[in-house]
């Protein structure tokens, strides 16, 4: 049995200002039409033995995850919650004992969320070259043929051969200076570390209990007493997050005797760390350039434009890229767009939303965007889906003035039970219990009027939710 794990975290930090810590790339239709979490789980999707994936997310953003998967029609066997980050080793650890519990012969194929792979079918051939490896209890990873001697990846030196196209790793190199990646480069035995992997539950969990002990047992710990919520299952915050946060590479890959690498050519693989390396997977016209949205351009040369809500006109200028959003704009040469996540570390030092939310907001109902704002009131658009509702709740600081200009509204406000339709609307007075249902078979879109001194999204005393968000 071939289990896919994917590894669906991330901070938005490197492709901000469209990704942002609380949507982070993986869920960006970034090198597509689909996300890249939704190309990642219809990957080698006719393999033979392939069972459903187990997702590894946080309960922060679940809903997200559960809905791009259902919109692709991927039903994963589970989705496991990680209360706190706490990197790549213990996360597939409580992945493999998940998936000891359905095949104790389970081999797991561990790949991240927001990889592009633009080759499928060679994909296909070296996951079932890696997955014979891994029946041999090897912990197999890919290697990268390098076709350039970038600084930004970790290496991997390649050792004896073990069969076509595969060898066991002598080491894994840090990412190194330009000179050492030109070395690299020319001696032929080395590869990108892709992070991908392809090893039996089994033996990664014998390795841990040689290697990270500690680690392997309050792994354990975590799935034992885990609780499952809706569609999902809460890993035990007390046993995981205590367990040491480190790379698979680090805890196990770097130690272990069984570690392989499948050399991986021509794959059109990239981690899509930057907006500049996106740029180079991505389809670009006789210019060089890579133009998407609303975009104007004049004598332009090399650039990635990108426009998500008005028009982008750019004249005269080359080796650019320009992302514009509907509250931020990014304008950065190429070649300093690994400095992006400076420009997050600044906004996060002075407290501002942008490098967390965009300006439309996706919750598990549907969705809020701010329109204006000023003291003590804010305006916002909301759009309800269809038999959806927001938690039974009330605020300490804020009264809300509810409009509906499409579709029905069902609202409880306090002790009423009311249906409002088009052009209708209530006030709900500070402190009285309300929830907003939408009964109908359209999405419910309203405008909130709010005013108060406080007006933050955690005044919310929640007293029944469909979503389990009352915890």
């Amino acid at each position: 049995m071939l289990i896919p794990v994917i590894l669906s975290g991330g901070s938005g930090t490197r492709m901000w200002p469209l990704s942002r810590a609380a949507y982070p790339k993986q869920f960006l239709a970034l090198a597509g039409e689909k996300t890249m979490l939704q190309q990642t789980a219809l990957r080698i999707q006719d393999m033979p033995d392939l069972v459903a994936p187990i997702i590894i997310s946080n309960a922060e953003q679940r809903f997200v995850v559960a809905e791009q998967l259902r919109a692709i029609n991927v039903k994963p066997s589970s989705i496991l919650l990680e209360p706190v980050g706490r990197n790549t080793a213990p996360a597939v650890a409580v992945a493999a004992v998940a998936a000891l519990r359905l095949d104790p012969n389970a081999v797991l194929l561990v790949w991240p969320s927001d990889h592009v792979i633009l080759d499928e079918d060679k994909l296909r051939c070296y996951v079932e070259r890696a997955a014979q490896l891994a029946k041999d209890d090897y912990l197999v990873t890919f290697g990268i043929k390098p076709v350039s001697p970038h600084t930004g990846y970790g290496y991997i030196r390649r050792g004896k051969g073990l069969a076509d196209g595969a060898y066991e790793v002598e080491a894994f190199v840090e990412k190194p200076d330009h000179k050492t990646a030109e070395t690299f480069l020319a001696d032929g035995g080395y590869y990108w570390n892709s992070g991908i992997f392809v090893l039996k539950a089994s033996v990664y969990l014998e390795e841990l209990a040689i290697h990270q002990p500690a680690m392997l047992e309050q792994a354990r710990l975590a799935v034992k007493y885990a609780k499952e919520d809706l569609d999902f299952v809460r890993l035990d915050e007390a046993a995981f997050s205590v367990c040491p946060s480190e790379s698979i590479d680090y805890a196990v890959m770097e130690h272990t005797s069984r570690a392989a690498v499948v050399e991986a050519a021509d794959l059109g693989w990239s981690d899509v760390g930057s907006w500049s390396a996106l740029s180079e997977v991505v389809a670009r016209d006789e210019s060089g350039n890579t133009l998407t949205g609303d975009v104007l351009v004049e004598d332009v040369r090399d650039c990635y434009i990108r426009a998500e809500s008005r028009m982008v006109a750019a004249i005269g200028v080359e080796n650019l890229v320009i992302v514009e959003t509907a509250d931020a704009t990014l304008v950065t040469t190429k070649d300093r767009t690994q400095d992006v996540k400076k420009i997050v570390e600044r906004l996060n030092a002075e407290g501002r939303g942008e490098s967390v939310f965009h300006r439309r907001v996706l919750r598990p109902w549907g969705s809020y965007e701010g329109i204006d704002a000023g003291e003590r009131f804010q305006v916002k658009r909301i759009v309800v889906n269809p038999g959806a509702a927001l938690s039974l709740q009330m605020h300490y600081h804020r009264a809300e003035h509810w409009i509906v200009v499409k579709g029905t509204a069902r609202v409880v406000n306090g002790e009423r039970d009311i249906l409002l339709g088009e052009n209708q609307s209530t006030y709900i007075p500070l402190g009285e219990r309300h929830r907003l249902e939408n009964p109908g078979k359209v999405p419910l879109e309203l405008i909130e009027v709010q005013s108060g001194s406080y007006l933050g999204e955690d005044d919310i005393v929640r007293f029944d939710d469909q979503y389990g968000r009352t915890k």
